[in-house]
């Protein structure tokens, strides 16, 4: 009968290239629907404040959305069909966003923004989160890897689509164009594999509030110390990464003769990015993912240094070390969640994890604009310091671990 069944579920096995194919298009159409956006705002209404705080809305947002979201991708049977549930709202949102511009007070309009933002850590860790029911066992750390170059193509593919459709068509249409691309996803997302609800001895778990799951995921977080480490080490990288995206356009109009020239050190970024995961999924064993992680933090706050100094191939080498640092740090931070984490809070801890990193860039992105302004090197110097102390923070965290009684039951 076992072996019946196992051929069963050979057959029907979720393939990976489904997941990966979903996960770009989501990712491509998250990525592009920030700057398109922005200009969509500054075209109909002409303010760069507007567009500003359009964006900020639907991005600081997900820091509230991020946890809840996991909690009850955790609960539900079908996960898939929960998550794509959340990205045909987050589409609709960009859609009514749109809409509203110009026509509905400007508050109205930011309000929908921060609405749909709480949705945001669906295409992100929330995706993530069921890539264990895709590919168990072994094949999980190639698939960790590939999974992370999903988000390096979107970072790379998404602000490229959005200025190209906008100088095109509009701006307007590249915000279509992004709720497209979102909504291609939904037959990947719902089809993901069905949760195993029946227990280790056959029983269901017991009921929980929402309310005590996500106490429980927080205390995963914090009682697991590589779990800690990671999480703590890539919040604190992220805050460096969002003080790098407020320097680009200064970096570009002040050595690379052009503002808008700021735009090929994120593409270089991107593109070292995927080249160091497509190493990392090729041999994916090579380095723990643990080491990885403070690793990659050392190499940021060295290509953020190089970064200040004013000349255009440093500069240029600066961006592709630092894509060669996020890639694998990513791979290495997904890793960590799917082995640290519990079955039954992985939906909750990856979305808490996204939306911590958010925050994080968040919070750096507005510490380093006005800093840059005042002065470039300045800025720069206090990001790489950033992410050298994203380095220290992973050694500044014991190793004993406390078990919560959550996670004593989930290991029985």
């Amino acid at each position: 009968m076992s072996y019946f069944h196992n051929v069963f579920l050979m057959k029907t096995r979720y393939p990976l290239h489904l997941y990966l194919t979903g996960a770009v298009a989501a990712r491509a159409g998250d990525e592009m629907s920030g700057p398109a956006l922005m200009l969509a705002a500054f075209t109909v209404a002409g303010s760069a404040t507007d567009a500003s705080s359009l964006l900020a809305g639907i991005t600081i947002s997900a820091a509230v959305g991020g946890p809840v979201l996991g909690a009850l991708l955790d609960r539900a049977g079908r996960p898939g069909h929960l998550l794509a549930g959340a990205l045909a709202l987050y589409a609709t949102g960009l859609g009514l966003i749109l809409v509203g511009l110009g026509r509905l007070p400007f508050a109205v309009t930011v309000l929908i923004a921060v609405c749909t933002g709480m949705l945001g850590p669906a295409l992100s860790g929330g995706w993530t989160a069921q890539l264990p029911r895709v590919v168990p066992g072994d094949g999980l750390p190639r698939a960790n890897a590939l999974d992370a170059m999903t988000f390096s193509a979107a970072s790379l593919a998404g602000p490229a689509l959005a200025g190209g459709v906008a100088e095109g068509l509009g701006a307007p249409t590249a915000v279509v164009v992004s709720a497209v691309l979102i909504c291609l996803a939904l037959p990947a997302a719902w089809t993901l594999p069905v949760r195993d609800t029946r227990g280790g001895r056959g029983r269901a778990p017991r009921p929980t509030s929402v309310f005590s799951d996500l106490a429980a995921g927080v205390r995963v977080i914090v009682r697991r110390p590589p779990l800690a480490r990671a999480t703590l080490t890539s919040t604190v990288s992220c805050a460096a990464q969002g003080m790098l995206m407020a320097c680009v356009a200064l970096l570009g109009e002040r050595v690379l003769g052009g503002a808008g020239r700021g735009a090929m050190l994120l593409s270089c970024a991107a593109v070292s990015a995927l080249a160091a995961n497509a190493v990392l999924a090729r041999y994916p064993r090579s380095v723990g993912p643990d080491t990885i992680i403070w690793a990659s933090a050392v190499v940021q706050a060295a290509a953020l240094a190089l970064a200040a100094s004013g000349r255009p191939t440093v500069l240029i080498g600066a961006a592709l070390l630092a894509g060669i640092a996020e890639g694998p740090q990513l791979a290495a931070l997904f890793a960590v969640r799917h082995r640290e984490a519990p079955e039954h809070l992985r939906g909750q801890i990856f979305t808490t994890g996204a939306s911590l990193k958010i925050t994080g860039f968040a919070l750096g992105a507005s510490v380093g604009g006005p800093l840059a302004i005042w002065s470039l090197p300045g800025g720069l110097a206090l990001a790489a310091s950033v992410a050298g102390l994203a380095a220290l923070s992973s050694f500044a965290i014991r190793s004993t671990t406390v078990n919560a009684p959550e996670e004593r039951v989930a290991s029985r």
